[in-house]
């Protein structure tokens, strides 16, 4: 099967963030493979909320089960996406997971470090190599202005320390590097790499500590004085896709509102 819409893949789609990435793409005319780990309720309730956002009928939704710390899944992923939606023009790599219990670094346990690891860091890195080797071996025609695209969802947490969670920061550190290689190795290819660095976002990751930030906020932690929004996160990506930052791969593009900012 092929398609004359580009296709977009977008891991960690089915809730929070990923599923504002994919409306926001639906609504830009692109068909959208959802990527979800495990809970099929929210991803079929994404999907739908996809097709009434779309803007023609050409345009395609699916879902696809994977948890990408797992080799195989991902290429199982990968394989779903071209099947199902018959090319592949870009690479969201938004999945990520939160510790499940805040500790301090001296509690911490190396199980939590092994599983944030291998979904936020790992899982990106390998499922943009396998993105990346089928781009470089098929040669297909892109359809994206400037070429194929992959964005890395990173955050701020990585370079702003939270000692009750190292090692979502370490994770999410070792991201931002796993972007600016991808994005030197691909430069030459006509692949443009991003990294989007959302700040403090109202999602289900951070539903257990929101009354604590409404009062950061509130004090002017976040310069515009508001929480992100998966839709904030979704404008960006739609820019970049669109071809708006053609010029500047290997850019880190923060979307916090300000939060990077230094100050007196």
């Amino acid at each position: 099967m092929s398609s004359t819409v580009p296709v977009v893949l977008v891991t960690g789609a089915g809730r929070g963030l990923g599923r504002g990435v994919a409306l926001a793409l639906a609504g830009a005319g692109y068909s959208v493979a959802l990527n979800y780990a495990a809970d099929s309720r929210a991803a079929q309730e994404a999907l739908e909320l996809c097709r009434k956002a779309a803007l023609h009928k050409a345009q395609k939704f699916i879902c696809l089960q994977a948890d990408i710390g797992v080799a195989v899944e991902r290429n199982s992923l990968l394989a779903g996406a071209l099947n199902g939606l018959g090319r592949l023009d870009a690479l969201v790599n938004n999945a990520g997971v939160a510790p499940q219990a805040r500790a301090g670094i001296t509690e911490a346990g190396e199980e939590s470090f092994d599983r944030l690891l291998a979904v936020n860091l790992k899982g990106p890195y390998f499922l943009t190599q396998a993105v990346a080797n089928y781009w470089l071996k098929e040669k297909p025609e892109p359809l994206l202005p400037g070429g194929f695209k992959v964005v890395f969802v990173g955050s701020i947490s990585a370079d702003t320390v939270s000692l009750n969670r190292g090692e979502y920061c370490i994770s999410k550190a070792g991201l931002g590097m796993a972007a600016q290689l991808w994005a030197v190795r691909l430069a030459g290819e006509g692949i443009q790499v991003y990294e989007l660095r959302p700040g403090i976002m109202e999602t289900d990751m951070t539903r257990s500590v929101h009354d604590k930030y409404d009062r950061l906020i509130a004090e002017g932690l976040v310069p515009q004085r508001r929480w992100g929004r998966p839709e904030d996160l979704g404008k960006a990506v739609r820019a970049l896709l669109a071809g708006d930052f053609s010029f500047s791969t290997g850019a880190v593009i923060y979307v916090d509102g300000g939060f990077n900012l230094k100050r007196l």
